[in-house]
This record gives structure tokens, C-alpha cells and sequence, in this order.
């Protein structure tokens, strides 16, 4: 799995502790009222979002009058709505993907313009019941539909990935991806599986990618991250080798390098500022 992403620089990241408290981003799927005016506007056509020209989220009442409209959140508690749009070319603004949001608007913005793009694509992919092909119905007050006939109920997924900054004294292992964007010296990355730990999906990724074995993971921090696809969460570890001198044995599958990086002279390519994996680096340069 890639963590990557070419971007410029947020100067807003700073890890999840700006995306809690009263302010901020908080995922909602009923505002109890219709949309108005002044409620925030997520316009999602495949996987782009419409911004105004000036870069920031439109106002309901800045587009023209439309239905579909459907409660994902608040943002500073601003009311947000999204709906998904067949003809981008008919609307006024600026079509942008998930990547090119995070960075350059706050982090929770980014984080609501994630939860649009998962719920709108949700309700594209999961209208018929996969167990007797009836029509899904929307189950008020929640973000879940269910079958009238069976009574299956279906919620937006969520696939969840770990990262991990892996370290031995001094030195900071990256590797570069084969798929994604392969320049970025990243880290190590992949999907948590089903009946797996947080921690043991840690393990098994770092030895499937690179051959180590670790320490216990120690947990830094998460993020939701749309551009890997609508729903994923990743969990950030750092975690130390069990043997300093162990060198990584690449899999050439996911990789096409694996190298140890001093911590005071690592490479110009890094994740973007506003991803977890650079939050994870920063973490590691700041402790030494």
C-alpha cells in the first residue's frame, strides 16, 4: 500500500489534535432540517470535489437549486451537505481531487471532504440488498440502508491500514513503493485483514515488505486518508527492529527499495506535510 502523494506543504498539519474539540470536523447523517443556504455545499462527481475559485468548499445557496442533497457532518459547526452531481460541467467552480484538497485546506476540512466522497460513493455502489437483490432503504438518522424484505442493514466500510515508522538507533528505514507515487521515500504500509490486531497487522506487514522483526509497535497517531480510496483510516506506529543489524530483504511485489536513513540527513522526497506518514517522520527526526 502507497502513503504518499505529491502536494505542496500544509502549513496546518499537525496531527489529529486539530481535528477534535468543539470546532472542527464531526461526521453527522441527519441535521434534522432541510439544507439552507448557508450550510456548507460537497459537490462530488466520481472522485473530485467542487471548490469555489477561490479554493474553498462552496455554499448551498452559491449553486443552483438541486436535490440529493444528504448530512455528512458540520465543520465548525456549519451544517455540510453532499450530493452527487452527473453533469460537473453544468456547475460553476473548480473540480479537484481528494489530494489536491488536503493540501492546501485545514485538516478538517480535508477530513469532511473525505467523508462526502465515502458516503456519496457508498450510496452509488450499495443500492440493491446483496442477499435477495431488493431495493436498499435509507435508515433514518443513521448513514445505513436496509432491505425492506430481509432486513440486511449496510454501513459505509471502512478498511483500515497501519503505517510504521521503523527504527534502530540513529537511523530511520524508508522504502519507495511500486505502485503510487513511486519517487516518495515512504514507509512501510498495508491493510489491516480481517480477525487481525492493529499490532499484528504491523508485523506481518513490515516482514512480508522488508523481512524485520520488530519491537512491540508503539501507537502515534491516525488519519483518515480518502486518496487510498473512500473509507480508509490508517493507524500510525513507530517501532524499533529487533536487531540492529539487520539489513531489509525487499519485496519486489510492493517495493522497488528499502533503505536506512540517518535521522539528521534523510531525503529531500518525503510524504507531504499534511499525511500521517510525515507526522510519523517529523516524529522520528524530533526525538532523534
Amino acid at each position: 500500500m502507497n502513503h504518499g502523494g505529491a502536494g505542496t506543504p500544509a502549513p496546518h498539519a499537525a496531527g489529529a489534535a486539530g481535528r477534535t474539540g468543539a470546532e472542527g470536523f464531526r461526521p453527522a447523517a441527519d441535521h434534522g432540517r432541510p439544507p439552507d443556504p448557508d450550510d456548507l455545499a460537497l459537490a462530488v462527481a466520481g472522485r473530485k470535489l467542487l471548490t469555489g475559485a477561490d479554493g474553498r468548499l462552496p455554499r448551498i445557496g452559491e449553486l443552483p437549486a438541486r436535490t440529493g442533497w444528504v448530512a455528512v457532518g458540520t465543520l465548525d459547526g456549519v451544517p455540510a451537505w453532499a450530493t452527487e452531481v452527473s453533469d460537473p460541467e453544468s456547475l460553476p467552480g473548480r473540480w479537484r481531487s481528494w489530494r489536491g484538497l488536503a493540501a492546501e485546506l485545514p485538516a478538517a476540512a480535508a477530513d469532511l471532504a473525505g467523508r462526502a466522497l465515502a458516503v456519496v460513493t457508498w450510496r452509488r455502489t450499495h443500492r440493491w440488498c446483496g442477499a435477495c437483490r431488493a431495493e436498499l432503504a435509507d435508515v433514518p438518522g443513521e448513514t445505513a440502508r436496509r432491505c425492506p424484505t430481509c432486513g440486511l442493514t449496510v454501513y459505509v466500510p471502512l478498511s483500515v491500514a497501519v503505517l510504521t515508522a521503523i527504527t534502530r538507533p540513529g537511523e530511520l528505514l524508508l522504502v519507495r513503493h511500486a505502485h503510487g507515487p513511486t519517487e516518495l521515500w515512504a514507509l512501510v504500509a498495508g491493510f489491516v485483514e480481517a480477525g487481525e490486531s492493529l499490532e499484528a497487522a504491523v508485523h506481518r506487514e513490515v516482514a512480508e515488505e522488508v523481512g524485520l522483526t520488530l519491537d512491540r509497535p508503539a501507537y502515534v497517531d491516525s488519519q483518515p486518508w480518502a486518496l487510498s480510496g473512500p473509507g480508509t483510516l490508517l493507524a500510525g506506529f513507530t517501532a524499533a527492529v529487533t536487531d540492529p543489524a539487520a539489513e531489509p530483504v525487499v519485496d519486489r511485489a510492493e517495493l522497488t527499495a528499502a533503505r536506512w536513513f540517518p535521522v539528521d540527513s534523510l531525503p529531500a522526497e518525503l510524504p507531504p506535510a499534511y499525511s500521517l506518514s510525515r507526522w510519523l517522520i517529523d516524529a522520528v527526526v524530533a526525538r532523534g
